[in-house]
């Protein structure tokens, strides 16, 4: 009896023995396997790159070339999710790392452009203006990467910082393609620029388009209407961005306006 005892001992011992080896090269095979995708994070950090060189361009006064290369940006910015999803190489690092770019090139590069075009002219005013777009893009982002998996996909709540940034770069590459210097625009720039941030930081709702399918037949009429689409952001690059982004940035203020009004008869009628 005791030699069956220490030989079903030694059997469980040499189990356990085998299976810590079998952890440990699992280990050794994962740690092998780390890295990041390439792909994606490279689209990400060619985001990086235009928003920085977007910073570049404004210091050296080129400010077409700035604006251009936030919408530059914000064509990488939209492929890097995208790709990371059909090629299946979505990762924890590739969001923070998205998350990043996007404070450089959607927050920082877009305020330090309307500061150095326009609000620098303003003094102390000037710059605290360019601070409170900085701080509400910091906001922005960082709600929004807390609610991610919990909201409405077909919402964001407040502004996108992409969408942001295009309104305002949009409006400087329009202005310097008219040869307007944004000095005489200084107040109007100011209110153009925290009225950005605040609605960043805002409840108002704004249309994600994430639920448009785009897999689906199309008329041909919706086919032609891209094309002519595509032709006057050719011919008119500047107007047209920045109308784009105009009518969204207000499409939801004026949404959430009317459905306060919408409210208020309800609510008298209750009372």
């Amino acid at each position: 009896m005791m030699d069956n005892k220490t030989t079903s001992n030694e059997d469980e011992d040499q189990k356990q023995a085998e299976n810590a080896k079998h952890l440990n090269s699992e280990r050794v095979k994962s740690s092998k396997r780390r890295g990041i995708y390439l792909l994606p994070n490279l689209l990400t950090t060619g985001a990086l790159f235009a928003g920085f060189y977007a910073v570049i361009a404004a210091m050296n006064g080129q400010f077409e070339g700035a604006a251009l290369a936030i919408f530059i940006a914000m064509i990488l910015d939209g492929l890097d999710g995208r790709v990371a999803r059909m090629t299946n190489t979505q990762s924890d690092f590739g969001a923070e790392y998205d998350s990043l770019s996007d404070m450089i090139s959607f927050g920082i590069a877009p305020a330090l452009i309307m500061y150095t075009w326009s609000l620098s002219s303003l003094g102390k005013i000037g710059w605290i203006a360019s601070f409170i777009y900085v701080v509400a893009a910091a906001l922005r982002l960082a709600r929004f990467n807390t609610q991610i998996g919990s909201a409405d996909k077909r919402y964001f709540q407040g502004l996108a910082s992409p969408a942001a940034a295009g309104f305002l770069v949009g409006f400087v590459w329009l202005c310097a393609e008219n040869k307007i210097s944004g000095n005489s625009l200084s107040y109007f720039v100011l209110l153009f620029t925290v009225g950005a941030g605040l609605l960043m930081v805002s409840n108002v709702k704004y249309r994600s388009f994430k639920d448009l399918d785009l897999k689906n037949k199309v008329p041909f009429v919706g086919m032609l209407i891209m094309v002519l689409v595509f032709i006057t952001i050719v011919y008119q690059p500047p107007f047209v961005l920045f109308s784009i982004f105009a009518l969204y940035t207000f499409s939801g203020l004026f949404g959430y306006l009317i459905r306060k009004l919408r409210k208020k008869p309800t609510q008298d009628k209750v009372e």
